[in-house]
């Protein structure tokens, strides 16, 4: 059911509310050890909030889907995933704030490791560092000569991910992305998966095989992987569905490009989770929708390292108090998807969810965690679902009906 049938529903008031995602939060055991990430993490002040609040398990898009970043954020925010996904492209140009224009095409870059033999060693090229990022899209934006008719966007997001925007006439989106997704396979050619795509397919072949001339002699970033293809999309803000005043506290390029198309104030970005808690305490007053986001959780579960996850999440967890001193009237601790360790990649597996609220039932969960939070009275529900209930804990639902 389409989330949005409820917005005639929202009502103002001065409740405050703050969604605290631990992006990839969702784990599994591993290496013998008998509970997730989450579960093996010292958390008392989560578990104390557990034990006075509501939890239960989210399907970011549906039960057994393995999700994107993009639609499960999408979902948090009570927009469905499914008809309002885009490519990363678009999501990561927002993030820079670039001048997206109708005539644009967005895509998500990863800079990789290619060996002798065209075959791809390292999809991430060793997590470079921004400066090198930095370095890179200068050169590549100095060495590769645009098709006539068209111009080229090199932008730098994060280590090793930027941005390359094409901007034309007649581009479309439906191209193959050419990230295998492992190693020891050469990239994908980007294909024309519709018949109005081939004229935008041949100009990223000749891009590709331009930058990868001009990256031929860099020891780790010397060849691009194209993802995420997309055009420009707009979206109903959050003002206009639910009439909150929303700010954004992320780090991540794409996670404040969600939040700009959907309206939100973007904060300056920090450099740390104190920060962000920092940023929250300083916004306080200016705002009634806080979106507070951890991307470590994530970074370290797709690393494929456990110890560093747990070590995250007990970061989180000292923060904590710091939230609860600002009194919200909601608080939604959660993740966008699971990322366990163990698969060192997004999985399909819900995703724990905490909400404490003077107006929750509580349950008898007692610990924050996957197995604990099974048994929670939010049940299992779909992840877009979750404003919804957040929404009415805030008092900015009315009746549905007579």
């Amino acid at each position: 059911m389409d989330p949005q049938w409820m917005d005639k529903l929202v009502i103002k008031n001065d409740a405050k509310m703050v969604f605290l995602i631990m992006d990839g939060l969702g784990g599994l055991p591993m290496d013998g050890r008998p509970g997730t990430e989450l579960e093996t993490s010292k958390t008392p002040n989560l578990d104390a909030l557990a034990r006075g609040g509501v939890c239960g398990l989210l399907d970011p898009i549906a039960p057994g889907i393995t999700p994107g970043s993009g639609p499960a954020h999408f979902a948090l925010f009570g927009y469905d995933p499914v008809s309002t996904n885009v490519g990363r492209g678009l999501l990561s140009a927002a993030g820079l704030d670039f001048p997206i224009t109708e005539r644009d095409l967005c895509m998500r870059v990863n800079f990789a490791t290619m060996d002798a033999w065209g075959q791809i060693t390292d999809r991430r090229a060793g997590r470079i560092d921004t400066e090198t990022n930095e370095r890179l899209c200068r050169k590549l934006k100095e060495g590769i000569r645009p098709a006539p008719g068209t111009e080229l966007f090199f932008a730098t997001e994060k280590e090793h991910r930027a941005l390359i925007v094409l901007r034309g006439d007649n581009l479309h989106e439906e191209i193959t992305e050419t990230d295998p997704q492992q190693t020891g396979l050469p990239p994908i050619s980007p294909r024309a998966l519709v018949p109005e795509a081939e004229f935008t397919s041949g100009l990223l072949t000749d891009l590709l095989a331009q930058a990868k001339m001009v990256l031929a002699d860099e020891p780790k970033a010397n060849m691009l992987l194209l993802r995420g293809y997309a055009r420009y999309h707009r979206f109903k803000s959050m003002s206009e569905r639910f009439g909150l005043s929303p700010v954004a506290i992320a780090s991540y390029p794409m996670y404040r490009g969600i939040a700009r198309l959907l309206g939100m104030t973007v904060h300056t970005p920090t450099s740390s989770l104190e920060e962000e808690i920092s940023a929250l305490e300083t916004t306080w007053p200016d705002y009634d929708f806080f979106f507070v986001h951890v991307k470590p959780t994530d970074s370290r579960g797709e690393d494929g390292k456990f110890d560093e996850k747990v070590k995250v999440i007990e970061t989180v967890d000292a923060l904590l108090p710091r939230i609860t001193a600002l009194h919200p009237d909601v608080l939604v601790v959660t993740g966008d998807h699971s990322t366990p360790a163990a698969l060192a990649a997004h999985s399909w597996h819900p995703v724990p969810v905490l909400l404490a609220a003077k107006t929750c039932r509580p349950d008898r969960v007692e610990h924050f965690g996957e197995g604990d939070c099974l048994f929670g009275g939010l049940g299992r529900m779909p992840t877009s679902s979750l404003m919804t209930v957040a929404l009415a804990h805030a008092g900015r639902l009315t009746k549905f009906g007579a």
